[in-house]
């Protein structure tokens, strides 16, 4: 009876879920292959790396993830990823691996879409990855550092950002970002 209701929950979870082997998506539910534009079956065996709007997004995201994976078994953040028409999207991402050790060895991920309260701007990659960044609180020299390059590279691209955005300032680029009213 209980494999049967996990098979239901998992089935029918308002959320997109997927269990992932070395970032290679073993499994995922009807939820998560629709958020991605998907036909049911058609992400499994297909890489993660997929979802993402660049191949380059798909490494640094899965370093800074496997860092925070081994120190506490679990990671989580809010992305840009994209969808099978090329459509990007913010999206929450958590995930918890099954093995500390090895951390992308087997994970369980949990994507919500989150497009109706953030904006999609046509960011340029670095741009998106210093936006997720930067909604998780991290600062200039935090993101410079993640992200190998200088702070005065990244307050280069966060200007660029705020005049996509319409905004004069750090605190209202970050609620734009995060979705929060002005």
């Amino acid at each position: 009876m209980l494999d049967t209701d996990i098979a239901f929950g998992f089935e029918f979870a308002p959320v997109g879920l997927a269990v992932t082997r070395h970032r290679i998506i073993e499994i995922c539910n009807p939820a998560f292959s629709d958020m991605f534009g998907y036909a049911p079956g058609a992400l499994q065996g297909k890489s993660i790396a997929l979802l993402y709007p660049s191949n380059r997004e798909f490494i640094d995201v899965g370093r800074i993830g496997l860092k925070a994976m081994t120190e506490g078994g679990h990671y989580g953040d809010e992305r840009i990823m994209q969808r099978a028409d090329g459509g990007q999207f913010w999206c929450a991402v958590r995930g918890r691996s099954t093995t500390k050790a090895d951390p992308f060895s087997r994970c369980v991920w949990s994507f919500v879409d989150m497009s109706e309260q953030r904006p999609i701007v046509n960011f340029t990659r670095r741009e998106r990855e210093i936006a997720m960044l930067s909604v998780a609180g991290h600062t200039n020299k935090e993101i410079a550092r993640d992200l190998g390059i200088s702070h005065r590279t990244v307050e280069g691209h966060r200007s660029r950002m705020m005049d996509k955005l319409g905004v004069t300032t750090g605190a209202e680029l970050i609620a734009k970002l995060a979705g929060l009213p002005l």
